[in-house]
């Protein structure tokens, strides 16, 4: 999830941890705990665009990750408040849900998230934008307003159990929105006849009522879109060839192979000029919704260097065509 979404988690589990007996400081420092497992964006920054993705959420989103820190940081940080009520072990548990809640929630996204490392298996239940205005909103508000009270308050307590229930039943929420989509497609791909292998659903930005699909058939993915509201009884389909006979000069990369199982095999390859293009499905696409091009949130491109191996760096997004399509985001989310 965003940065923002992350510091309200911390501050809360912060708080339901500790609250009680340090008071604002709980919330300090359960915000800081939850954004320590995202430092390893700026550690990837040091290394190729493959590596980078890799580390990102990797070991510093795993329970071992948790289990190792907490103590350490519940150690120092109780030396610099020795006057205080809590000893290390009650801000070793504080930082342990702090640091464990934050991937706890990635892992309701689409970017998968290596829970279980050193396992190389990343979870993703794909429920969830990363930035969800509707999720984060009544949780910030009621961390604000936690701040008014005394950390005795029993008001104080309601307005953090307040934003906790409300976060999770939301969760819950959308995993309940995700089956019915997923019924949805299911439905409409039975009603046109399509033989499929396996599809993904995910909510497009900001919102869990405009749904987007990748499906997955023998030659080819087809990318359709379901809101809520949508009167159609069927949805409708877009065809993208996978192209793989284009991946011939990469094949054996190692890049290229990595990207597959990072992908979890939702790509399609492209041709232009003497490079080639990798476009990842998870994703979508910046204004798919409103002009269904092949302009992707994520492709990779492969360009031929002399020595005969391949540079891969991630093509740059067209962000200005992305805020232009917010209005269609919008327009797409009303239903058609």
């Amino acid at each position: 999830m965003d940065s923002i979404t992350q510091i309200v988690l911390g501050a809360a589990v912060g708080e339901a941890t500790l609250g009680n007996k340090i008071g604002n400081k709980a919330l300090l420092w359960g915000a800081i705990g939850g954004t320590i497992p995202d430092l390893d964006v700026f550690v990837g920054k040091l290394f190729d665009t493959v590596t980078e993705l890799d580390i990102h959420r990797g070991f510093s989103h795993s329970v071992l990750f948790s289990i190792l820190l907490a103590p350490i940081l519940g150690y120092l940080i109780s030396k610099l408040y020795k006057s205080y009520e809590a000893d290390w072990k009650s801000w070793s548990w504080l930082f342990f849900w702090s640091l464990f809640t934050h991937p706890l929630l990635d892992s309701f996204t689409t970017w998968g998230t290596q829970l279980f490392w050193p396992l190389d298996y990343r979870v993703a239940i794909h429920s969830i934008f990363v930035i969800d205005p509707l999720y984060t909103l009544p949780f910030l508000i009621s961390t604000i307003a936690i701040l008014f009270y005394k950390r005795e308050s029993p008001i104080r307590r309601r307005w953090n159990r307040f934003g906790l229930l409300f976060s999770t039943a939301y969760l819950g929420i959308t995993l309940l929105i995700k089956t019915h989509v997923d019924s949805h497609f299911v439905d409409s791909l039975r009603k046109q006849n399509i033989d499929y292998e396996r599809f993904q659903s995910r909510p497009t930005p900001f919102n869990t009522i405009l749904w987007t699909a990748n499906i997955e058939t023998k030659d080819s993915f087809l990318i359709s879109y379901y809101s809520l509201f949508d009167s159609a009884e069927e949805v409708a389909f877009k065809q993208i060839p996978k192209a793989v006979d284009l991946e011939l000069p990469i094949r054996e990369e190692a890049d290229y192979k990595r990207l597959q199982f990072l992908t979890k095999g939702y790509y399609t390859i492209k041709s232009s000029g003497d490079k080639i293009l990798m476009n990842d499905l998870r994703f979508g696409q910046l204004t798919g919704w409103e002009e269904g091009d092949d302009d992707f949130v994520f492709t990779y491109q492969f360009s031929p260097l002399k020595n005969g191996k391949w540079l891969v760096e991630r093509t740059p997004n067209n962000m200005q065509k992305a805020r232009e399509a917010m209005g269609g985001l919008w327009n797409r989310i009303k239903g058609n």
